[in-house]
């Protein structure tokens, strides 16, 4: 089973350009191959955080001068 692909044009700054090229080259895969995986490894972590976002929505909120407070009592700082 292939999968299908989208034909897409990006611009890359010059120094990007030239390490995924490097990395490319290094690394025997092409560059859309090496995009590809950044590009879902980048939106996974997005969905992870989004989750953990949506898990402490209900959390209690805490000004930063109460956590400063809470962790001298707690002898923390």
């Amino acid at each position: 089973m292939s999968v299908q692909t989208k034909r897409s044009t990006i611009y890359l700054e010059p120094d990007l350009h030239r390490a995924v090229r490097l990395k490319s080259a290094n690394t025997n895969r092409s560059i859309s191959d090496i995009v590809n995986e950044s590009l879902r490894l980048a939106l996974a972590e997005d969905e992870a955080d989004l989750r953990a976002f949506e898990v402490h929505a209900d959390d209690p909120l805490m000004t930063y001068e109460e956590l400063l407070t809470k962790l001298k009592a707690d002898g923390k700082i």
